[in-house]
């Protein structure tokens, strides 16, 4: 009897840290909706009626995917970009470049991967195996947006579909809710208190981009705070579930990704989970393929859940954005990965360009500098002239 005592009270502090833990996920999930709410906020107050103006670049829509693709690839973070986003877009940002920047940040979050196959640089076969891992979801993405991009530039088919659903969902919300939205009930004290103090002090256009930067601070903040509470909370969980899915095919794989890349909201996390078995051969290319189509819609939760901060006039569009990028994954999966010739090409350009790397390791360096920023910097200065 007196042996299971330690036990016993071992168990109490741990499950009263779990519950700490879970009460501080609840914060951090409110404080992103705060956060959200306070960029859409602060930059209606620094745009005015010159919200559209202000983004004059949205008549090109090749800088709007360049700017997603480094602002992912510099935080290392889709669910970041993509939050801030939305709040932007409830603040006025246009579709026409809020919609290529969602599709950018697919590409740029990326990078993660690519870093984590580094670690294995001393080794040639296991760098092999790593890298092209890694560079297999960056080559996916490339894909989904040469297919995807011009599409969406000539008939607008995720805007037009978002639009749809987006106008939807937020009137059944209104219908249901009489015209009361609890999370503005939530979120709108502390965002009007901060717009107060604010303008105390500052001119209402300054004060307006202060409450940008503070709002995108937190989204950054409370992304990565998230994850590593879940990822405390669900550690065990996920692992199971990891080795469960993974060798059962490819729906299974992209089930996995999907639910993975939900419960720690990060893609980035996910992906890079799988880096080191590929590495050692315990998954193969193909195993890992799937996995990673899964983290790329996992990753779409975290924009839905920011654009439920967003009430009045602006819900509908905040939620179309959100819905945009859940489409545009979706969709990107299901048109690539079911065409044959599509599927493979991914794997194809992920193993030549690993193979490349065995004969120089300059090869990985020149695709990390050059993909995510020297291309992405001279494609930014071609469209001023192309558009």
């Amino acid at each position: 009897m007196t042996g299971d005592l330690p036990n016993e009270g071992s168990a109490l502090p741990s499950r009263a840290s779990a519950a700490l833990r879970w009460i501080g996920v609840f914060f951090l999930i409110y404080g992103l909706l705060v956060a959200v709410a306070t960029i859409a906020s602060g930059f209606r107050m620094a745009a005015g009626e010159q919200a559209r103006e202000l983004f004059a670049f949205g008549v090109n829509p090749v800088s709007g995917l360049v700017v997603g693709t480094i602002a992912a690839a510099l935080i290392q973070s889709s669910s970041t970009v993509t939050s801030v986003i939305v709040g932007l877009v409830a603040g006025g940002l246009p579709l026409a470049v809020a919609v290529p920047m969602v599709m950018g940040a697919n590409m740029g979050t990326t990078l993660t991967n690519t870093v984590v196959s580094l670690g294995h640089v001393r080794d040639g076969e296991e760098f092999k195996r790593a890298f092209a891992a890694a560079t297999i979801h960056d080559f996916f993405n490339v894909l989904a947006v040469l297919l995807f991009f011009p599409l969406e530039l000539l008939f607008h088919p995720l805007e037009r579909l978002s639009g749809f659903e987006a106008e939807a969902l937020v009137g059944l919300v209104s219908s249901t809710g009489e015209g009361w939205n609890p999370i503005r009930f939530a979120t709108e004290p502390l965002v009007e208190t901060l717009r107060r103090a604010l303008a105390l002090f500052l001119p209402v256009t300054a004060a307006g981009f202060v409450m940008v930067a503070i709002g995108v601070g937190a989204i950054m903040f409370v992304v990565t705070a998230v994850g590593r509470l879940l990822k405390q909370l669900l550690v065990g969980r996920v692992r199971t579930l990891f080795h469960r899915a993974l060798g059962r095919g490819p729906v299974s794989g992209i089930a996995s990704g999907t639910l993975i890349t939900v419960l720690v909201q990060s893609s980035s996390t996910t992906t890079s989970l799988v880096i080191p078995l590929a590495a050692t051969g315990i998954l193969t290319l193909r195993q890992v393929y799937p996995f990673t189509l899964g983290a790329n819609m996992g990753t779409c939760i975290t924009a839905i859940l920011a654009a439920t901060a967003i009430s009045g006039p602006m819900a509908t569009v905040a939620m179309q954005i959100a819905l945009v990028h859940f489409h545009y994954n979706l969709l990107s999966v299901l048109v690539i990965y079911a065409v044959a010739p599509l599927r493979h090409l991914p794997v194809v350009c992920a193993e030549r360009l690993a193979s490349l790397t065995t004969s120089s390791k300059w090869y990985a360096a020149a695709w990390v500098g050059g993909a995510f920023f020297l291309l992405p910097g001279a494609i930014l200065a071609a469209g001023r002239w192309l558009f």
